[in-house]
């Protein structure tokens, strides 16, 4: 554990550039990682914050072909809106890149010829699906067939999503090609692969002894599953056109696989950042003196924990990760985020319908950030964080101070009198913030960090409250120019301490407080984190402010339901979606369906079968007599909340015993698209039972 570096390489998750960024990518890595380059920098480190779009890999190459275009149509498309979703939302990297980037190909592709030529991999010959009308090797995802675990006949050839056991594409019954549709054939091609398993004992001292008290439970608990299921070797290479040509003989038509390239990139982007800024990008990569950490999601954390430290070890010239603070997945409204389902709040669009509100969702997704569980985003979560603190805390605090500042001393910091003991022990609260929310954001916990932000905007408002200088200015107006002065120093505290976490609000809030001329006037470089507890005033006497604005608006009830008619709307264009619709049966003619006697009934009572988990058994008024019927819908509901209902029977179909019970009909029923069962009503008032359905 570096506990004292000279510099910091931070690196977070690169994006896939086959869709446009959602609230869960900026909940799970960019927000967390960008509240910690913004912290480091504000102590004077010395910091790489680096990412770039991760643009090779079959996905790509799947929507290029959907689309009718060129996988670098695709990426070139979807890199633009993420840098920009990325710099709308303040993420402050030093370095974007992208792995299509000539300094990304140069770097990964010398990265394998240096553990090629030393040894690091493994030769291997093995058989794989072939497409001979496509005349190409079928990647896992341009395979799908029949999962052999569960019997979902969809199935890719990595992984069945119906019940998320991981395969080989060989591994699925009746594998049928993507491109094609073509049954594929078995052909022997050759592949290197990097022998995780030569690396356990090294990854068990390491990891499981080394970061056992400093890396969070979640990630250390995965990583230690993976290592005590037994390691094996991983193929580095396949065959594909869309990637890094693998730079040895005899391996055309072969690119490096994305899960060896992806990673490099953040080398390739230190490198790119490093040549624009007139540094040595090798300091950031290769000396011990400098932290390295990654943020990505739960679902990488196999490839940052395992994967590529074992590739930058047998590579022998780079550093570990000091951390790797992977964080959980973050639902929307119950349900899990789906780009393909467009179950999502996607960035850019949220701007269009909270323009300048950055700062709102940032201290939302933080406040309930999946930092050790998945979470869950709700749009009145999100309502109630902006309106009950952000705008009653926060915003009310600062609104006070400027107005009462502007009101009483023309915006001019009045001068201190003397210190009463509420004074002091305010003041001495103040001074101890930066290192209680330090504290926190060192150990990556930035939802408290956050938290004790607020707190100390709850100890302005409380101040201000208990001090009431709007009633004191009557009586003793020295007084009050000492509450006043004390109420700025939090302020000016707050406009500091927020930058991490807010940094459009911290922006404005020292421009209304016109922090960089305090700073001029103190003859100071810059107002940063640790002088709030070293100075004696962050806002001298005769400073002046500006005028007050508000920092935060309140979000109304009819904003948050236009959020939640949007859900509906995918919802429901989900479910028409996945509606499958039941081939046409035989042809029946007039006399087959004039022998049905359909009529309409009333469940009067209804009752579990026992012993059974699907079966009830109702007693129905059908007009002609009060019959039983059993039925088996005991999965889908509940005895009491059927007695009453409206139901369309099947009333002469021939009597057959169910577990005993002699049932005389059939209640109609159909299934919606979520599989749930619905009845078949006749739901119009007027409709007596005993009616004929014809």
């Amino acid at each position: 554990m570096n506990n004292s570096p000279q510099r910091y390489t931070i690196t977070a998750a690169l994006p896939y550039t086959n869709g446009p960024i959602h609230i869960g990518h900026l909940a799970g890595v960019y927000v967390p990682a960008d509240i910690y380059a913004r912290y480091l920098r504000m102590h004077g480190q010395d910091v790489a914050f680096v990412c770039g779009s991760d643009e090779h890999g079959v996905p790509i190459t799947i929507k290029a072909k959907k689309e009718g275009v060129t996988p670098q149509d695709i990426v070139d498309k979807y890199d633009a809106i993420i840098k920009k979703s990325f710099k709308d939302f303040g993420v402050s990297f030093d370095n974007y890149s992208r792995t299509s980037a000539e300094v990304h190909h140069d770097t990964a592709s010398d990265f394998f010829k240096s553990m090629y030529e030393n040894g690091k991999f493994i030769e291997e010959t093995t058989k794989q699906l072939y497409d001979e009308k496509a005349g190409q090797f079928l990647a896992d995802r341009f395979v799908t067939g029949t999962c052999p675990k569960c019997g979902n006949e969809e199935a890719y050839g990595d992984q069945c999503e119906s019940c998320g056991t991981s395969l080989n594409a060989t591994d699925l019954i009746n594998p049928k090609s993507a491109i094609t549709g073509a049954v594929p054939t078995l052909k022997e091609t050759k592949h290197w692969f990097l022998p995780l398993d030569q690396y356990e004992n090294w990854l068990k001292e390491w990891i499981l002894e080394g970061h056992k008290a400093d890396w969070k439970t979640n990630v250390y608990g995965q990583v230690k599953s993976w290592i005590d299921d037994g390691l094996r070797a991983r193929a580095v290479t396949r065959d594909l056109d869309w990637g890094i040509p693998v730079p040895v003989e005899g391996a055309e038509g072969k690119v490096l696989y994305v899960w060896f390239d992806a990673p490099i990139g953040y080398i390739s982007s230190t490198k790119e950042w490093a040549a624009r800024e007139g540094k040595d990008w090798e300091l950031y990569w290769k000396d011990e003196n400098t932290k390295l950490v990654h943020f990505i999601g739960k679902d990488n954390i196999v490839f940052h924990c395992i994967i590529f430290p074992t590739m930058l070890k047998a590579h022998g010239d780079y550093i570990l990760p000091d951390n790797v603070p992977a964080n959980e997945f973050l639902n929307l409204e119950g349900k899990k985020l789906s780009t393909s389902k467009n179950w999502a709040v996607w960035l850019h669009e949220y701007l269009e319908d909270f323009p300048n509100q950055q700062d709102v969702l940032r201290y939302a997704l933080t406040a309930n950030a999946p930092e050790t569980k998945d979470n869950d985003f709700t749009w009145k979560d999100f309502q109630a964080r902006n309106n009950n603190e952000l705008v009653a805390i926060f915003g009310n605090f600062i609104n006070r101070v400027v107005v009462l500042t502007n009101k009483y001393y023309n915006g001019i910091v009045p001068e201190l009198n003397e210190y009463s003991e509420v004074d002091e022990a305010t003041i001495a609260e103040l001074k101890a913030y930066p290192a209680v929310i330090a504290s926190s954001i060192e150990k990556y916990r930035f939802r408290e960090a956050q938290a004790e932000l607020m707190n100390l905007a709850r100890l302005g408002n409380k101040y201000l409250a208990d001090e009431e200088p709007w009633k004191l200015i009557k009586t003793d107006e020295e007084r009050v120019k000492t509450v006043m002065y004390v109420a700025l120093q939090i302020a000016s505290a707050l406009a500091t301490l927020s930058e991490p976490f807010l940094p459009f609000t911290s922006t404005k809030l020292k421009g209304i407080l016109k922090i960089t001329d305090a700073v001029e006037h103190q003859g100071e470089e810059e107002a940063q984190w640790d002088k709030i507890a070293t100075k004696k005033s962050l806002l001298p006497a005769g400073h002046q402010i500006g005028e007050a604005e508000l920092l935060f608006s309140k979000i109304e009830d009819s904003e948050i339901e236009k959020q939640l008619e949007k859900l509906e709307a995918t919802k429901t264009a989900n479910a028409a979606e996945n509606q499958k619709v039941e081939p046409q049966k035989e042809t029946a003619n007039f006399d087959d369906f004039t022998k049905m006697d359909l009529r309409v009934g009333t469940i009067i009572e209804a009752h579990k079968m026992p012993k059974t988990k699907k079966l009830l058994v109702l007693k129905v008024d059908t007009g002609l007599d009060k019959r039983t019927v059993v039925s088996g819908i005991a999965e889908h509901f509940k005895p009491e909340d059927i007695i009453g209902k409206k139901v369309t029977v099947l009333a002469n179909l021939a009597p057959r015993k169910l577990r005993g019970v002699e049932s005389e009909g059939m209640i109609l029923m159909t299934e919606n698209a979520e599989g749930k069962l619905v009845f078949v009503n006749p739901d119009e008032d007027g409709v007596e039972n005993g009616t004929t359905i014809n």
